[in-house]
């Protein structure tokens, strides 16, 4: 990525570890969430958004020859990147289209169609990342790929989940209000 001048040069306080992470990983970390919130606004919307599905594709490409460009040593490397690239990211952005097909994505219905979406990106996104020879870009797809069973499972388990948050709040209520320090708080102290 961008190359920072490191902390001992800087004069004053060191940056703290989440800084720098965020500084140095911040393209991995918008590409997880342009994907999940693809998923998210499909479900919520109840309709397909082809646009942004198809929109990702080759930003993911642009995200991946960009973090990489600098690993490349001369314009023969730089060329093959953004050849494989571009050849890899129409082959998956072409499987996206066939997903979000009118026939398809009816039958699909628009929960299923963002999921079958999501997976397409994520093997593009792995094996993008396996292209490139780029750890963190295949960490993006295996992660996105392991989001898909969990997205579905939250789909349909959602009631589920609100119900146990309930049941964990009013129990935490409960705890508060007799607990001994809050029976305790509104005595004199020598009555204690």
């Amino acid at each position: 990525m961008v190359e920072f001048e490191s902390d001992e040069l800087r004069p004053g306080k060191p940056r703290s570890k989440v800084v720098t992470f965020l500084i140095y990983d911040w393209p991995y970390l918008l590409m997880l969430a342009l994907a999940i919130l693809g998923v998210a606004y499909t479900s919520v919307s109840n309709t397909g958004i082809r646009t942004y599905w198809m929109a990702l594709g080759p930003l993911f490409g642009i995200i991946t020859v960009a973090v990489h460009w600098r690993d490349a040593k001369g314009v023969n490397e730089h060329w093959q990147l953004v050849r494989t690239q571009a050849l890899h990211w129409a082959a998956v952005m072409f499987a996206m289209y066939l997903v979000l097909l009118s026939d398809v994505h009816r039958m699909l219905g628009a929960d299923g169609s963002a999921l079958a979406v999501l997976t397409v990106l994520a093997l593009g996104t792995f094996t993008a990342g396996i292209h490139a020879e780029a750890w963190r870009i295949t960490l993006v797809g295996l992660v996105l790929g392991l989001a898909v069973p969990a997205l579905a499972w939250l789909q349909r388990s959602t009631l589920l989940v609100l119900l146990v948050v309930i049941v964990l709040v009013a129990f935490a209520i409960l705890i508060f209000l007799h607990s001994p320090v809050r029976e305790n708080a509104g005595r004199a102290p020598e009555e204690l």
